[in-house]
């Protein structure tokens, strides 16, 4: 028996649906600009508080704005449906390696948390509950699951890779095809039961995985009493780990005072010249504030482990809660991943809209499985994995 199954009644885009995810942004004001210029986008009703008619109600009293969004889109044939399938999916663009993965269902009974608990799903990521809790609102509202959580198959990740590879090869034309924000195309064949549905499950639930993003999903599953969650399960090779970095909008002491306080808990500050970049290796860290950059060798923590002293836990532990005051959960702290620039970071902070920028390199993905595997936790918000799995492309209706 495989823990990964089809979705017995899906929906399948027709177009004009795909859309990132709702965690995908740092500034909320990218969302309403999205969903004003395509008002048929899935983000609309992922985030129906930041529809442009919805600005200033919360997340719960706009609940009703994405249901009745959601019934639009399917009246309108923006979605098709579907029974029992799973569904191929590529993502290429050019001068990129194609990244493969399958749409499915997986057993929410087989995430674990810690080494003791058992199940082949891995989450190792701390959270935000209220973004939980929005996903188990959403979910209960709208009765659809719209964006899939992503897994990395780490048993047999070879194995699907290249099953998945053929099976796209021979499949004809896809269902459906979305270009997202990066010119990626995305798409999806659907696969009916048969030899070859039961091929690809029992390859995506032949070995443990790996939640590389859609911690707060595969949360709200649980919570939400789900048994089963939306998934897409795709393989090492399909998929890389940019950097994801942190802005700061307000500082808690003056940019001096702050280096002194990193070099009395032991950092090594180094002015450097120019713009600030990420750092090609870990070990330090810049940080951007007043026009100036500064290289920062943050302090291992004494007889802690790898994990704890990882560069996203330094800067966590050292900068910004010892050196500064804040919890990581502090309005005042934007996580930032890979898909906007250095200079994007810098340009918020010459703009006023942010005080510092922290600038971190990113986990490998041979790390992040290792990580996992052994069951440690990552720092949260600490891999930013591209491409990633697109929203509203295919949808599974609750039962």
């Amino acid at each position: 028996m495989t823990i990964v199954h089809p979705i017995a009644r899906a929906w399948i885009t027709t177009g004009g649906t795909g859309a990132q995810n709702y965690d995908e942004f740092a500034d909320d004001a990218e969302i309403t600009s999205i969903i004003a210029s395509n008002p048929h986008s899935a983000l609309a009703i992922e985030m129906p508080h930041r529809a442009p008619e919805s600005l200033g109600s919360s997340f719960a009293d706009a609940l009703p704005a994405a249901v009745e969004r959601l019934a639009e889109a399917k009246a309108d044939g923006s979605y098709t449906p579907a029974e029992q399938v799973i569904a191929l999916y590529r993502i290429t663009a050019p001068g990129e390696t194609p990244a493969y993965g399958i749409f499915a269902l997986v057993d929410t009974e087989q995430i674990s948390t810690s080494a003791d608990e058992p199940g082949l799903v891995i989450r190792n990521e701390d959270v935000f509950i209220e973004k939980v809790r929005e996903r188990v609102a959403l979910a209960g509202a709208t009765g659809h699951l719209l964006s899939p959580v992503l897994l990395l198959q780490t048993g047999r990740g070879d194995d699907l890779h290249a099953a998945l590879a053929a099976a796209t090869d021979r499949a004809g034309a896809p269902a459906a095809t979305d270009v997202d924000q990066a010119g990626r195309t995305h798409a999806v064949w659907l696969v009916g039961p048969g030899a070859e549905q039961d091929e690809l499950t029992a390859l995506a639930g032949g070995g443990e995985l790996v939640v590389a993003d859609g911690n707060h999903r595969s949360l709200a599953a649980q919570t939400g009493g789900l048994p089963l969650f939306l998934a897409v399960i795709t393989t090492p090779d399909s998929v890389t780990i940019q950097p994801y970095n942190r802005l700061v909008s307000e500082l808690t002491v003056p940019v001096p005072e702050l280096l002194d306080r990193l070099r009395a808990a032991g950092a090594e500050v180094r002015p450097e010249a120019g713009p600030p970049s990420v750092p090609a290796a870990g070990g330090t860290v810049r940080v951007y504030a007043g026009g100036e950059t500064f290289a920062v060798t943050l302090p291992p923590t004494p007889g802690a482990s790898p994990v704890e002293n990882l560069d996203h836990a330094l800067v966590e532990r050292v900068v910004l809660r010892d050196a500064l005051g804040l919890d990581p959960g502090d309005k005042r702290i934007t996580y930032v991943g890979g898909d906007y620039p250095a200079s994007w970071l810098a340009g918020e902070v010459d703009a006023g809209r942010a005080e510092a920028a922290i600038l971190i390199a990113p986990v490998t993905v041979d790390d992040f499985v290792s990580v996992n595997l052994a069951r440690q936790k990552l720092p949260r918000k600490s891999t930013w994995f591209t491409p990633k799995a697109r929203g509203g492309l295919v949808l599974a209706q609750l039962a």
